[in-house]
């Protein structure tokens, strides 16, 4: 997370639909605004949330009836992915997850929100020709809102992690013309991966796997990098079994993928390769340490390979502030 001065988003209520482990919430929180409403059915999700932020998530949203909802200024949706990502069969929208958008949709509809702000995969931008995103914005234009929508990388952020997301901005029309947001300007990167790891501790020794001899690139120069900076390769090399250099960046973390790192990716710490413990996942999203993970490491992964960065989350939210102004 970055330290924000003053609360440009203060006397704001937001939602957190989708609310995983609540990267929107952190952000917003961040920017001075004030959650009145969660949705999350996944119920170790809903555990982790619970015990951060002092409330139980509702559950299934499209058993949730939209006037039932506190009104708010700004709607967060990190509506589910897996209908959209390379790495599963991209059917969309005739995929049941794909529809939750619409459930979206209509609580914008009942509520009228100032602000709707989403999150998705890469891959949503590009599926099906472009025609999903279009249907997205025809379908929040048709709310009477403008859409914005950008492609932005975690590194280009100050996280040194090759994740790409869409994110989707829109403004009630009526209130705002939307023309004048801008998503923020990227900047150099000046951490590494080395910035985010633990101290050398009995939890981190536990990560070593070295059971499998390493191939390693003779031509690799492991000088630091704004790119992930692959060293060598176990077994055949296939995911989770690469080695990369703590001096570049992170692959992107996953909530599946097996291999001999699953879910991180291995990396060379003190001339031995290890995957990434989850508390160094949770830097890698920009969750503080303060922040309480699930006491069980494989849903730790899985939940922040499924989680948004809260750093790009924030610097959104920043310009987002600036198009509401101090009035809002």
């Amino acid at each position: 997370m970055i330290e924000v001065q003053g609360s440009p988003l203060s006397g704001m209520t937001f939602i957190d639909l989708f609310a995983g482990l609540g990267g929107f919430r952190l952000a917003l929180e961040s920017l001075g605004a004030r959650c009145v409403y969660s949705s999350e059915w996944d119920k170790q999700a809903q555990n982790v949330y619970q015990e951060n932020f002092g409330e139980r998530p509702n559950g299934d949203i499209t058993q949730v009836d939209e006037k039932s909802i506190p009104d708010h200024d700004i709607c967060c949706a990190g509506f589910p992915c897996q209908a959209f990502s390379i790495s599963g069969k991209m059917r969309g929208f005739e995929d049941s997850r794909g529809t939750l958008f619409f459930d979206v949709a209509r609580i914008v509809k009942e509520k009228k929100p100032k602000v709707v702000f989403m999150e998705n995969v890469r891959n949503f931008a590009r599926h099906d020709g472009g025609r999903t995103i279009k249907v997205v914005q025809n379908t929040m234009e048709g709310l009477g809102y403008s859409f914005n929508w950008k492609v932005l990388s975690a590194l280009d952020y100050g996280v040194p992690q090759r994740r790409e997301r869409v994110y989707m901005v829109c403004f009630r029309k009526d209130l705002f013309d939307g023309t004048d947001f801008e998503f923020p300007k990227p900047f150099p990167l000046t951490r590494h991966v080395e910035d985010f790891l633990l101290e050398d501790s009995p939890e981190t020794a536990a990560l070593y796997d070295e059971r499998y001899p390493m191939t390693f690139n003779p031509k690799k120069k492991d000088k630091y990098s704004a790119k992930a900076i692959k060293l060598a390769i176990v077994n055949k090399g296939g995911q989770g079994e690469r080695v990369y250099s703590t001096k570049g960046i992170a692959v992107t973390l996953s909530a599946y993928g097996g291999g001999v790192f699953a879910k991180t990716g291995g990396y060379l710490v003190n001339g031995r390769p290890r995957r990434l413990h989850p508390r160094e996942c949770a830097r890698l999203m920009g969750y503080p340490d303060s922040y309480k993970m699930s006491k069980r490491p494989n849903q730790a992964y899985k939940q922040f390979g499924n989680s948004v960065v809260v750093d790009v989350l924030q610097y959104i939210g920043l310009q987002i502030a600036a198009v509401l102004g101090p009035a809002s």
